[in-house]
């Protein structure tokens, strides 16, 4: 199980298409101390993965004690960060606190686009010094990428660009609207695009050392089965079954993208959360409706429920809008 903690709403950025619609710092963010409390809670729930990301996550003084409290507990931390802030000295830090991974933006190999994207001059050149600091401190990093119909083909050649940058994976974000990507939902791939995106990425896997992951275009489980092609993965959405977020104020979310509100760890400890929660049984043990109830891979996909909740007026056990399945 994998889950994350939105750290912060700050951040050093302006991301166009950020969820988190991250900027300045809330008052009411999980401290130190909460913070040591929650990774307890989720360890005690069963959680394996522990993604640490904002806004951005290197802008809390204390990040490095909860990543070392975390791979104390026994899980993996990870990051998700733009990786601007990751000078030499950061990489070291971040590798004495037990990070097994960071993972960092990158959009585009035309510095201009991946600036525009992210709203701040000279984050390409940031960024990519970031990496060049993870492996000279011997710290694994993979690229993060946000797909939209502005670089949709150029999305392979950023993996060629990963391998070659020295990267362990490249996990392919494809858009949902949500925060400030609600203003770009017009930049989001629908369903002849996304499905043949997704077609080209799991044949460039077979031509790459490094794991290619689509993350939010849970149809890539159903594609590989199709063309028998072998998974480590057991579903595409994972939202409020072996997935869930924790925002900078202690709210519980089934994913990133969907405001929908299982409680508070300030008010419930969170492995209790995560195993009474209504919401999350309904996650669980409802069917889902439209196409994705017919489809028969729904066992393997399960269709996005953050843009079946957004384009189907909140309707989160709605069918993925994008696929050509079940239609």
């Amino acid at each position: 199980m994998i889950i994350s903690w939105n750290t912060t709403q700050a951040c050093n950025i302006n991301c166009i298409h950020c969820y988190r619609d991250a900027g300045m710092k809330r008052n009411d963010e999980l401290d130190t101390a909460e913070g040591k409390k929650l990774l307890w809670e989720i360890a005690k729930a069963g959680f394996k993965i522990m993604i640490f990301s904002g806004g951005e996550p290197l802008l809390r003084p204390d990040i490095y004690q909860l990543i070392s409290f975390a791979r104390s507990l026994g899980m993996r931390p990870v990051l998700g960060t733009n990786g601007i802030l990751i000078t030499p000295k950061v990489a070291g830090k971040l590798k004495e606190a037990g990070l097994a991974c960071a993972g960092i933006s990158l959009d585009s190999k035309d510095k201009a686009q991946h600036d525009r994207f992210r709203g701040a001059d000279g984050a390409w050149d940031k960024t990519l010094q970031g990496m060049a600091a993870c492996r000279a401190a011997g710290l694994p990093f993979q690229i993060h990428t946000t797909v939209t119909s502005r670089n949709r083909d150029e999305i392979t050649v950023l993996t060629d660009f990963a391998v070659e940058l020295g990267a362990m994976a490249h996990h392919i974000f494809f858009l949902v609207p949500a925060g400030r990507g609600k203003d770009i939902e017009a930049t989001t791939l629908k369903t002849a695009d996304y499905e043949a995106l997704l077609e080209r990425i799991l044949a460039k896997q077979a031509e790459v050392p490094i794991e290619i992951k689509p993350t939010c275009a849970p149809q890539f489980m159903r594609i590989a089965k199709q063309k028998k092609i072998p998974m480590r993965f057991s579903k595409g959405c994972l939202a409020g079954t072996a997935y869930c977020v924790i925002l900078p104020n202690g709210d519980v979310q089934p994913c990133p993208y969907l405001p929908l509100k299982a409680g508070n760890v300030r008010h419930k400890a969170f492995h209790l959360l995560w195993q009474e929660s209504p919401l999350f049984h309904k996650f669980r043990y409802e069917p889902l409706t439209g196409g994705c109830s017919r489809c028969g891979y729904d066992d393997v996909c399960g269709g996005c429920r953050a843009r079946a909740y957004y384009y189907s007026d909140g309707n989160y056990l709605a069918e993925e809008p994008w696929c050509s399945c079940g239609r």
